[in-house]
Order: C-alpha cells, then structure tokens, then sequence
C-alpha cells in the first residue's frame, strides 16, 4: 500500500500545507484547557472579572482561528485526496487499455470493474480520513500526554494504563478483520460476475428458462458476501462500544482519584478539569486513530488488488528503437509465423506465410477453430507471435509504435461493438478529422444508409449499450462504416458479413470493391460466396495453411477448400 501512495509525492506542498494547519489546530485545543484552568484557579477564585473577560476573549479569538484552521485543512484535505484518487483512477484504466487480450482475460472483466470502482473508493475513503485525522490524532495524542504529565504526573498513570489496554484490544480486532476483509473485496469480484453474467445473457437465461437457476447463483453469491460483510461488521461495531465504555471508566477514575488529590490539597479544581480534558483528547485521538486502522485492512486489500494491475507486465509494448515504413502502401506479408496461447499445449497457428498487396482481397477460410481470428488479432498486435515476423510495408510490426500500426488498419471485429451515443458518434468514433460527407459516404457503402434514414433522428438516432435496438446486421454494417470512415491502407474484415442476407452481402462488396480498390483487403469468413472472387483464398485447418490460391484452383486441386464450397452450394453454383 506505501507504493501506491507514492503517487501522493505530487501533491506534498498540500500535504505539508495541512500539517502546518493541523498543527495550528491541535495547539489551539491544547491551549484552551490549560487557559480554562486558569479561570477556575485564578479568576473564579480571586473574583477577578477582569481577569476572567480577557482570558475568555483570548479563548475565543483562539477558537476562532482553530476552527478557520479545521475548515481550511479539511477542505484541502478533501482536495488532495479527490485529486490523487482521480490520477489513480486514470493510471488504472490507462493500463487497462494497454492489456492485451491475453492479459484482460487472464484478470477477468468482472475483477477489472471491480478493482477500478470499489477498490478506488476504499482508497478514496482512507486517503481522505488519513489526511483529516492520521495526522491529526498523534499530534492530540503526544501533545495531551506532554499537558497531562505537565498537570499531574501521577494522575498520567491511569492514561498509559488505558492506553495500553486499547492498543492490545486494536491489534486483536485488527488480526481477526485483516482476512475477512480480503476475502470480502474478492467475494464482491464474484457477485459482480454473477451481476453481469445475468443481465448480459439474459435472453438466453429466458430461453431456456434458467431464471429460477440464475436466481439462486446471485442469492448464493449476495450471501455470502452478505454473511461475510456482516462477520466483519460485528466485530468492527463491538470495538466502539468497548472503547467508549473505557473512556467513561477512565473519566470516572480520574474523578475519584483527582478528588483525593484536591481533598489533601495536592491538586486544584481546574487543573483536574484541565486534566480530564487531556485524558479526553488522549484518548479520543486514539479513537481517531481505531476508525483510521479499521478502515484500513480493507483499503490494503484493495490497494494490493490494484498493484497487482499496476505492476502488471504488458507484453504488448512500443520498441525503443521505433521504425516507420517509408510510404503508406499497405503492403502486408507473413513470414512463417507461428503462435502459441499461454498455457497451451500446442501452437494455435504454425508457418503462416502469405503476402497481400494494395488492390488485392486476400480471403481467409476454415473449420471452426482452425486459427482465423487468432491470425488477424496478430496484425494489430493483439498478440505477438512465438515465431517468425509480420510485415507492413516491410518494417516487422514490433518495431512500430502501436499507434502508427494501428492507424493504417481498419478493422472490422468478428463481434460488432457499439457504444452509446449516436449513429453519428459510433462511426466517426473520436476521430475529428472525418468530414460529415464522409461519414455518409461510409454509411452508404456499408449499406446503412436506408435503416438510418429510417430513424426518427437521422445519423443524430440514439443508440443504447451495446447496440441492443438495432438488430444484428445493422449492427455489423455500422461496424463497417466506422472502418471505412478513416481511410485506411489495410481493411480487416473478420467474419463481418455473418448476419448479412444473401443481397445485402453482395450490394455490399460490390460496393467496397471500389472503394477499398487500392487498399489491401483481408476477409476472413465461413461463407465461400463472400471470397468466391477474391484474388487469394488461404485455407486453415488445425492452424495451418492447407491450401492457398484462387478460387478456381483450389477447387481443383484442395479437398478441404472442395468439402467446404460443396457444404453451402452445388457444384454448379461453385463453378
């Protein structure tokens, strides 16, 4: 936890602002009893109303200035911790966003939410009472020790004892809560993963009639969290009521000795009261510091869980010798590639090589599992391979910075993605170069124009999470357009034809026929009518090349491009 407050460097002028003002405080408290006293000794006792006035008037200016302090310290402090949370939140997500896709399952995505949500606001509500009040109560409580000894230094006695008695009662609860609450933040992981899993599959949940199923697995999940959450809260809750009933006792015991001491005359009436005083802040400084250490077991626990993210090692990195291709041609080549999933057995892909040039399709086709996604995901560098080199434009991709790669492909995702906001937003999605006359232009190459017109609000039409009002092929070609809205030297389509009828299918490719007619076309699908015509057809099986060649050739002389073709349409139709 000490190296994620690291990040608190950046603001120690705040920090150092706060002690200087916690410190003007915590005096001012100090002093307030000590100058009570003097009443009640001096004042009071001689009839001194002059006396008594000024010291009040003092008291009150001193008051006054103490709270100015408290209110400037704790805005500050609400300040500094909100800022540092906020610069947390941003270098969490920032690594996120650099995670391969190997790295994002490994976490899980339930986890990645979590870790970014509620493990941040336990950090947040420690950052904030640490700045508040960590500094604060040792400064109360080694000043009212040093004022309390001052006053009486047999009385001082009892306060170490009960002091001692409490740090031993804190380090008990502290050694059972540890555990249960990193158990507690991993028991929240799976009721957010039950959570998502519901509402995201709830269709399929209807379908097959599971809710009652699904049911029980979220009241499981909830639960247990619940049962864990309360066992936690217990054992935090009995703590304050001990400690109060310590601090009365103590109030009691001092009472009942200090009046020996003021009956024997070895101890004055204000001083007894200025000395109940210090006991108070000694002990409610303590109590300060108890609400402080039980908050934070659970913000270690979180602060681990969001190190283990931070000090994540991404594999997928810019070199530190970047190399740009001279010209943007678009040039892609495979050089007998391979790869390998972490954790696997056996290479998911294995001598991968093949060349696509600019006005070239290059249609990838195979079995289910035979390794076509896995082999686009490579050229954007989703994944590195374990052998072998990919070129674009004849500089090996991994020693191109990811920005620079990923600028001269458009890709198109076997699972279309949308996000909420407008037809507009989703196809120009951030890029403020695109024209609105290109942003149209995409939509009527993708074949989207006719259902966008269609809406009540035009390109400026709602569309919700995930893209849930519009139906599977409209969703696919909004995910073509937002690719050809950025002109691209390379165009990746990666099953995006799927949801497609028969004419929407062909309107389409005729269509980006033109307009990707100087581009480098790579089309990977299960449908042999989209890559009949193209120039190159590579056929996979158990992650290598068992065929590579026009459509014509391969019919001649590969029996599994054959099988496939024969599967979806007679031998007249494949002719």
């Amino acid at each position: 936890m000490i190296n994620l407050f690291k990040g608190m460097k950046k603001y120690k002028i705040q920090v150092f602002i706060i002690i200087v003002f916690t410190f003007l405080k915590v005096i001012a408290e100090l002093l307030l009893p000590t100058m009570m006293a003097s009443i009640v000794n001096i004042g009071i006792r001689n009839n001194d109303t002059g006396y008594i006035l000024k010291l009040s008037m003092f008291m009150l200016g001193i008051s006054f200035a103490g709270m100015g302090a408290d209110m400037y310290k704790s805005y500050l402090a609400s300040w500094t911790s909100m800022s540092f949370v906020r610069d947390l939140r941003k270098k969490l997500f920032t690594k996120v966003q650099s995670m391969s896709p190997g790295e994002f399952d490994t976490t899980g995505t339930s986890s990645l939410i979590t870790r970014t949500t509620n493990d941040i606001t336990q950090i947040q509500n420690l950052s904030i009472m640490g700045l508040r009040m960590m500094i604060r109560a040792p400064l109360m409580a080694i000043g009212g020790i040093i004022m309390a000894v001052s006053k009486n230094p047999g009385l001082s006695s009892l306060i170490l004892t009960v002091v001692l008695i409490l740090a031993i009662l804190i380090g008990i609860i502290a050694s059972i809560s540890i555990p249960l609450f990193k158990k507690m933040q991993v028991k929240v992981d799976n009721l957010n993963r039950v959570l998502r899993e519901r509402l995201t599959g709830i269709r399929v949940i209807r379908a097959f009639n599971r809710t009652e199923y699904e049911r029980d697995r979220f009241t499981d999940a909830n639960g247990d969290l619940t049962a864990n959450a309360l066992k936690v809260n217990r054992i935090m809750a009995s703590m304050f009521p001990i400690i109060l009933l310590l601090l009365n006792l103590t109030t009691v015991a001092l009472v009942w000795k200090g009046a020996g001491g003021i009956d024997a005359g070895n101890l004055e009436i204000g001083d007894l009261m200025a000395f109940i005083q210090y006991a108070m802040m000694i002990l409610f400084s303590l109590v300060m510091m108890t609400m402080i250490f039980s908050m934070i077991p659970r913000a270690s626990a979180s602060a681990i869980r969001i190190n283990e993210i931070l000090d994540m090692e991404t594999h997928i990195k810019d070199p530190e010798i970047v190399q740009t291709p001279d010209e943007k041609k678009g040039i892609l080549e495979f050089k007998n590639v391979c790869f390998k999933y972490e954790g696997a057995e056996e290479n998911a892909l294995e001598n991968i090589s093949f060349e696509s040039k600019p006005g070239e399709v290059t249609g990838i086709i195979g079995s289910t599992g035979s390794g076509k996604s896995t082999l686009i995901n490579m050229i954007p560098r989703f994944f590195d391979p374990c052998g072998g080199s990919i070129l674009v434009d004849g500089v090996d991709i991994r020693n191109m910075t990811q920005k620079d790669l990923r600028s001269r492909i458009g890709l198109v995702p076997q699972k279309a993605v949308l996000f909420t906001g407008t037809v507009r937003n989703n196809i120009v999605f951030g890029d403020k170069s695109i024209e609105e006359s290109r942003v149209e232009t995409s939509a009527s190459i993708s074949q989207s124009s006719d259902f966008i017109e269609a809406m009540s609000d035009k390109y400026d039409s709602e569309i919700s999470q995930g893209g849930t009002n519009l139906s599977g092929g409209q969703k696919q070609r909004l995910s073509i357009a937002r690719a050809l809205a950025g002109k691209r030297e390379i165009y990746i389509f990666d099953d995006s034809f799927s949801a497609l009828d028969f004419k929407t299918d062909s309107a389409l490719r005729s269509a980006l026929k033109k307009e990707t007619g100087k581009a480098t076309v790579i089309i990977v699908t299960q449908r042999v009518n989209t890559i009949m015509d193209a120039d190159r057809i590579i056929v996979l099986e158990n992650g290598k090349i068992a065929g590579m060649g026009s459509h014509r050739e391969l019919m001649k002389n590969n029996l599994v491009y054959r099988d496939i073709v024969l599967s979806q349409m007679s031998e007249e139709e494949s002719a």
